[in-house]
């Protein structure tokens, strides 16, 4: 359970720090969640091309990449209106 946490944290920073844009919502709590969506993200996909087995998950590198494109997703949504940007 600490190891999702570390992943989370070190990978929702990560993305965060190079994803362009206001990167919203933010927060601790909020980095740890988007860097763990990230990596549940990156192992899906992994598993589903190949490149993982069914017993492992994402590492620090792919959940990164992961976090950053659920960051895009989420700039895009608000963006177009579909959800509300609550800094705003």
């Amino acid at each position: 359970m600490l190891h999702i946490l570390i992943v989370g944290l070190v990978a929702g920073f990560l993305a965060r720090m190079l994803s362009p844009g206001p990167n919203n919502p933010s927060g601790f709590i909020l980095t740890i969640v988007l860097g763990i969506v990230g990596a549940f993200l990156a192992t899906a996909v992994g598993q589903a091309i190949g490149h993982y087995s069914p017993s492992e998950g994402a590492g620090y590198i792919t959940a990164t990449i992961g976090a950053i494109v659920v960051l895009f997703v989420w700039n895009r949504l608000v963006a177009s209106g579909t959800i509300r940007d609550f800094n705003r």
